[in-house]
């Protein structure tokens, strides 16, 4: 199929008619139907069956479809991608992305930081999971990016700013005292524990999974969430034990819970990406340093 054949196609499919897909992409009614007859004979298998005006999708059409989409998809990606190299940088503002497990304790101090340093400067700040901050990176989409755990992508550089390990939220109420050690709990200790679970496409997640299988351990997930202060708020209601890292820990109530060591320690990184092709500018980089500081700060 042409491209031409392709942007006709998806029209009709989102719209069910020639003349509403005529509409939507600018062009007369024969023209669509031409274009479709032309994409057939060249497939040589009917796309629609028409009747009273209306066309309805084949099997073959139906198959064809969810691959049409995910093109469409990159295709805005490619202009997303023009308009932002058309637009360029802006030297007043600066794109921060992060994963959301670092955006309620520890980036809001770096920000504090380096607005001190840089008061002209505006900070837009996203908060995003992981695969979504590397597609932003990929398209030139913000200057930075701070994610936990690393990123296979070669087009992307990674420094590292810490390493942390991961902690035990435990509800007040659900172990008595004289099963709370402050030097840590095993995961087998949360093995008849009702459990908040992170997903399992997750990095920490997979590292938690990972460890259980080596340990032989079964826990017994009663919620599973997609971000790790949504497993703390789970925890606070009492819905389960969690396991989230030491960033998103900070933000814990000790009112309503214990946070307590992991163990056998189980110890992720945090890193600063930007685009390898590309050298961080300076308002970058002083950012990093302040994420830097940040969570030295923060995790003492």
């Amino acid at each position: 199929m042409r491209l031409r054949h392709i942007e006709v196609f998806n029209a009709v499919m989102q719209t069910g008619s020639v003349s509403a897909a005529a509409r939507l992409i600018n062009v007369t009614q024969p023209a669509v139907s031409r274009t479709l007859q032309h994409a057939e004979l060249q497939l040589g298998f009917a796309l629609f069956q028409r009747a009273r005006g209306r066309l309805t999708p084949t099997n073959e059409a139906l198959a064809l479809f969810p691959h049409i989409e995910k093109l469409f998809e990159q295709l805005d990606e490619v202009q997303r991608l023009a308009a932002n190299l058309r637009h360029g940088q802006v030297n007043d503002r600066l794109n921060v992305l992060t994963v959301f497990a670092l955006s309620h304790e520890v980036l809001p101090r770096a920000v504090a930081g380096f607005r001190r340093k840089y008061p002209q400067v505006q900070v837009n700040v996203q908060a995003l999971h992981t695969p979504q901050v590397v597609t932003a990176l990929l398209l030139q989409e913000a200057d930075v990016g701070f994610v936990i755990s690393s990123v296979r992508q070669p087009a992307l550089e990674h420094e590292s700013l810490a390493e942390v390990d991961m902690r035990c939220i435990l509800p007040k109420g659900l172990l008595p005292p004289s099963r709370i050690r402050a030097e840590g709990m095993e995961l087998a200790d949360l093995a008849d524990l009702p459990l908040v679970a992170l997903d399992g496409k997750d990095p920490l997640g997979i590292r938690i999974h990972q460890a259980c299988r080596e340990h032989g351990v079964g826990l017994s997930p009663v919620v599973t969430v997609q971000t790790y202060h949504a497993a703390l708020s789970m925890a606070e209601y009492g819905l389960g034990a969690a396991i989230v890292d030491s960033c998103t820990a900070l933000a814990a109530n000790l009112d309503k819970v214990h946070v307590v060591p992991l163990l056998p320690h189980i110890t992720v990184g945090i890193n600063a990406l930007h685009l390898a092709q590309r050298p961080g500018s300076v308002l970058a980089r002083a950012m990093t340093q302040e994420m830097r500081k940040a969570l030295r700060d923060a995790l003492g």
